[in-house]
């Protein structure tokens, strides 16, 4: 059998693309703020994880511009080696600091964060026990660990506290939960989880990706939101939402992170962030802290948009975050409403199956502090107008 012979029966992208309802991999010509341009057209986002709108923050633009004056554009060589900046630590100290841990360590994407933590930390003989809706980053990072992997029911207890009672006692045991479920928009029962982590000796890792800079009186993150802080042993997060960049990072006890820091392949065997990335993200920290308004706006609009969708008769799932997903069902359903609602100038996706279950597709918005009450009451009214054309609500 040719390797290759599976390529030329995938058709699916091109049969789509064909159709005019090939909804990825969208070349956006210009971002100014919540608006980006597609094909010489000025469409309204509501798909990015700009949360605090600070992509086109003129503070982040001009940290960027001036760290590749100094730095140049990239750093030519991995953490390990030549790679290093001091830029890379200063970011590393400060974010320890904002999540009041003692070390931080980041990586060039947040991919690689979660595949170089988990490989690093889980071997032969551990256990890693994971929420079945976990990010794909995190399911490819149990992939290469030689632990073995366990998953439990999205958000159910007694399922988890059935996976943890099942394994060896004396076996090393990390469990890992998005904080916030990139999809559904919901946020893992923490205060649930960590009696259980304790019950069963085991660890547990939080990936925020979604949750730093939008949860928390401070924007520390889910544990800051429940309160469990102290509790949470690894906090994983992102610079591609909230901080507007680009990389990863983990922070918890010096003593894990120096582990981490020199065990972890991804880290060692890939080129460091970029001297713009980092700057950038040192710049949007500086703003997250000190421009909490940013914070309060961006869930009034959740608010909006939320009480606004739902009062059409649109089923907006478990969502208590700025990720408000519409739920459609069909994948064809789905891809329709994309396109009527692309056609009334919204960028949007829709997520079908394998990224969702079968049956269960929707449309994945999100929203960020940048939004205006203009902007946002035209989204609104383009869910409404599609949605009515497609009988998928009434209203």
């Amino acid at each position: 059998m040719d390797l290759f012979g599976k390529c030329g029966e995938f058709t699916r992208a091109e049969e789509h693309q064909a159709a005019d309802l090939y909804p990825y991999f969208t070349p956006i010509q210009e971002a100014r703020g919540n608006r980006v341009t597609v094909k010489g057209r000025s469409m309204i986002m509501v798909g990015s994880n700009n949360y605090l709108g600070l992509a086109d923050h003129p503070q982040v633009k001009e940290a960027a511009a001036k760290a590749i004056d100094r730095y140049g554009a990239g750093t030519c060589g991995s953490r390990l080696l030549t790679g290093t900046i001091d830029l890379h630590e200063e970011l590393e100290e400060r974010l320890a600091r904002f999540l009041r841990r003692e070390a931080a360590l980041t990586f060039s994407t947040g991919m690689q964060a979660n595949l170089g933590i988990i490989a690093a930390l889980c071997g032969a003989g551990d256990a890693v026990i994971a929420d079945r809706l976990v990010h794909a980053s995190i399911s490819d990072a149990c992939r290469l660990a030689f632990a073995d992997v366990h998953k439990f029911a999205h958000d159910d207890l007694e399922d988890l506290e059935r996976v943890l009672a099942s394994l060896n006692p004396d076996a090393g045991k990390l469990i890992v939960v998005d904080g916030v479920f990139s999809m559904e928009g919901d946020i893992a029962n923490l205060p649930g989880i960590v009696p259980l982590a304790r019950k069963y000796g085991a660890r547990l890792m939080v990936d925020d990706a979604h949750g730093i800079g939008v949860l928390g009186e401070h924007g520390r993150g889910t544990a800051e939101h429940f309160g469990l802080e102290r509790e949470v042993d690894l906090i994983m997060g992102t610079f591609s939402k909230t901080f507007a960049s680009t990389g990863g990072f983990v922070a918890g006890d010096r003593k894990v992170i120096s582990y981490i820091k020199h065990h972890a392949r991804s880290l060692i065997f890939s080129a460091a962030a970029t001297p713009a990335s980092v700057a950038s993200v040192l710049a949007a920290l500086e703003v997250v802290v000190r421009q909490p308004e940013l914070r309060r706006r961006l869930w009034e609009v959740t608010a909006k948009m939320r009480t606004g969708y739902q009062a059409m008769g649109y089923d907006t799932g478990a969502s208590r975050t700025p990720i408000i997903p519409i739920h459609i069902g069909g994948d064809e359903m789905s891809v329709l409403l994309w396109k009527l609602l692309r056609d009334e100038g919204i960028f949007t996706t829709p997520v079908i199956y394998p990224a969702v279950p079968r049956d269960r597709a929707l449309i994945r918005t999100s929203y960020g502090a940048g939004h205006t009450d203009r902007d946002l009451d035209a989204v609104l009214a383009a869910f409404a107008k599609c949605g009515r054309l497609l009988g998928i609500i009434e209203r």
